[in-house]
């Protein structure tokens, strides 16, 4: 990876994707948005209070399913999916976190 300093501008793509995004979607539930100059071609959407936002948003985009990767961190209490597509000459990465129900706790010796 370069060590060069980016101008404002080296971020035209991921910048010009979330105004067309804001146009097109602007109905749809409000993501964290991440541009940065790590990744200057690649803007993040990121989905904090459940999965719905993120499906609702994967199904918008037109992502299909079958390339949502699912995996499970803190213990497996909590879910995560991510899927990433090309829109408007950049990568959207969303990425959609959620708690793993967990189960009621039962007596201990089961059935009595």
């Amino acid at each position: 990876m370069s060590s060069q300093t980016l101008a404002l501008d080296d971020l035209a793509k991921p910048l010009r994707a979330l105004r067309l995004l804001a146009m097109d979607f602007g109905h749809l539930v409000a993501p964290d948005v991440t541009v940065s100059t790590i990744y200057p071609d690649r803007l993040e959407l990121t989905f904090h209070s459940g999965l719905n936002d993120f499906e609702v948003w994967r199904q918008a985009l037109g992502i299909c399913p079958d390339t949502v990767v699912y995996l499970e961190q803190n213990l497996g209490r909590t879910r995560v999916l991510t899927a990433s597509a090309e829109f408007a000459g950049t990568v959207l990465e969303l990425t959609g976190y959620g708690d793993v129900d967990t189960p009621a706790p039962t007596a201990a010796g089961g059935a009595g």
